[in-house]
């Protein structure tokens, strides 16, 4: 593989971005794509994977380079010629890349890699904490897991096409799927593709979103003509699934404290051809009470630490504390005790986080059933997601009744 030094450079900027300015990854790829339009999937491809490479392997590459953030332009120069040559690409005769020790950076790899925060490149805070509550040996392999490059998954939007449809239509765009065993509605892309440039997504025939995720909506068990509450929609990838479960039939709310969010799902619902959805901005209390006992399904998908999503967010590793931990399981607490009240009696709510953490999931909701406002509810099921038995995002969702 021959380095280009246009491509190279995009890389150098995004990582400087990213360790120095506290810029998200996927921010600083979308920026670094547009640099060039003159580049070909080839040469996109190389952009991408190598900032995220340098960002999941970081605190690995950042001990064998023996430089630290917020990082210099040669400390970057650094990293990428030890992520070279991990990778076995040559260097070329550039001044950006000075004398570079292959064998010490080898040896030093060989060394480092016996340690687990090194080997899967991750704060000693995170590690110490994953371990305490998932044990030694779940641990070990669920990083290993969580280090590993996401497949791109679709979820067949029902409303407008079936799963075999769908898959027959991305193939005459030169777009190769396969069905996802035990998910419905899911197809994993063969090779990587810009698939937003589709037809088939134009036309509202899918959304990207991992095969964990699309269990969440299923799990909160709707019917066409129901009144269900989505209460932390965000960009609403759930609430559209839960529109087309429902048949467009009945009334899905989606309800967020971000107004910008649900603009985000305007458009999308439009290209969905999703008319059953209302949105609602939570901007005081009033909202919430409004709807008191009245939802025949509730789902709190909650802000959580996003540590089973880590393989989309390699970043997350280096911008999470364990403060942030602390205070959003306070948070989680709160918005179960209080948008609870919406379901009415004999509806269901789901409990959902893109968390692996036991404190975030299951320990959260018996400490809810426990409280005053719990002792209406009764546990029904929870499944526990995990990214090394399932190959996809780790995620955790509770059904529990109102009596």
């Amino acid at each position: 593989m021959r380095l280009h030094r246009n491509l190279t450079f995009a890389v150098i900027d995004s990582i400087r971005d990213i360790f120095n300015e506290g810029v998200y990854a996927d921010k600083a790829v979308e920026k670094a794509l547009k640099r060039d339009k003159r580049w070909g999937s080839r040469d996109r491809k190389f952009v991408a994977e190598t900032i995220y490479e340098i960002v999941r392997w970081n605190r690995l590459y950042a001990e064998i380079a023996e430089v630290k953030a917020p990082y210099d332009r040669d400390n970057i120069w650094r990293l990428f010629s030890v992520w070279c040559i991990l990778r076995g690409i040559a260097l070329p005769d550039w001044n950006q890349i000075g004398d570079v020790p292959e064998r010490r950076i080898k040896g030093r790899f060989a060394e480092l890699s016996k340690t687990r925060k090194y080997r899967e490149s991750i704060p000693d805070w995170m590690d110490e904490l994953c371990v305490s509550e998932l044990g030694e040996d779940i641990w070990t392999k669920e990083i290993a897991a969580l280090n590993k490059q996401a497949s791109v998954i679709l979820r067949t939007n029902t409303l407008n096409i079936s799963r075999e449809l769908l898959q027959k239509k991305l193939k005459t765009e030169n777009v190769n799927t396969l069905p996802v065993p035990n998910h419905p509605d899911a197809l994993i892309l063969e090779e990587r593709a810009n698939v937003f440039r589709t037809e088939a997504f134009h036309n509202g025939f899918f959304e990207v979103q991992d095969a964990s995720s699309q269990l969440v909506a299923a799990y909160l068990d709707v019917k066409p003509g129901m009144k269900v509450v989505d209460t932390c929609a965000g960009a609403g990838g759930k609430t559209l699934h839960l529109s087309a479960l429902m048949e467009n039939k009945g009334q899905v709310i989606a309800m967020d404290i971000y107004e910008s969010k649900l603009r985000k799902l305007k458009v999308r619902a439009k290209r969905n051809k999703a008319h059953n959805i209302d949105m609602r901005v939570i901007d005081s209390t009033k909202p919430i009470k409004k709807l008191h006992g009245k939802a025949d399904r509730v789902l709190i998908d909650a802000p959580c630490s996003g540590l089973g999503v880590i393989r989309r967010n390699p970043d997350s590793k280096w911008k999470l504390q364990p403060e942030f931990i602390d205070n959003i399981k306070k948070i989680q607490q709160e918005i179960l005790q209080s948008y609870s009240k919406m379901v009415k009696p004999g509806g269901k709510l789901v409990y959902a986080t893109c968390s692996v953490l036991p404190s975030e999931n299951q320990l959260q909701v018996e400490e809810f059933l426990a409280s005053e406002a719990g002792k209406e509810f009764s546990f029904v099921s929870d499944k526990k997601v995990l990214s090394h038995i399932s190959g996809f995002d780790g995620f955790y969702m509770a059904l529990i009744e109102k009596k």
